[in-house]
C-alpha cells in the first residue's frame, strides 16, 4: 500500500509492518558491500540479496570493455522451493536486469 512504502522510504517501518511476506529482497550495497549470502527470515520461503554495483571489466560483443555489475544471491528453503525452480527465477531477475525491456513482455 502507499502508507507502507511511505513508511519504508522515511525509514520509519516497524517490524509489525513487515510481517506476513513468503519472499524478502535485502539490498546490502548502500554499506558498500560487493556480495554475501543472505539468511531466510522464516517463516518464509526465500531471500533475495543485492550487493552493490561496481564497475568490472567483461567481455561484451566480442570486446572488453567496463561493466555494471551486481552480485545476486538467493537463498531459499529446499523443503519448500526445489533447485532447479529457483536457479531459472534467479535467472530471469538477472535476464530482467540486464534487459529492462523485457519488463514490457508479456
Amino acid at each position: 500500500t502507499k502508507t507502507l512504502v511511505a513508511a519504508a522510504q522515511s525509514r520509519q517501518i516497524g517490524s509489525a509492518d513487515l510481517q506476513g511476506g513468503n519472499f524478502t529482497i535485502t539490498n546490502l550495497g548502500a554499506y558498500n558491500i560487493d556480495a554475501f549470502t543472505p539468511i531466510i527470515n522464516l517463516p518464509q520461503c526465500a531471500i533475495l540479496g543485492l550487493g552493490r554495483i561496481v564497475e568490472k571489466p567483461a567481455v561484451h560483443n566480442g570486446q572488453v570493455a567496463p561493466r555494471h555489475q551486481v552480485a545476486l544471491s538467493l537463498t531459499f528453503d529446499h523443503r519448500v522451493v526445489d533447485g532447479a525452480p529457483a536457479a531459472r527465477f534467479l535467472d530471469l531477475v538477472r535476464q530482467l536486469v540486464e534487459t529492462p525491456l523485457l519488463w514490457l513482455v508479456e
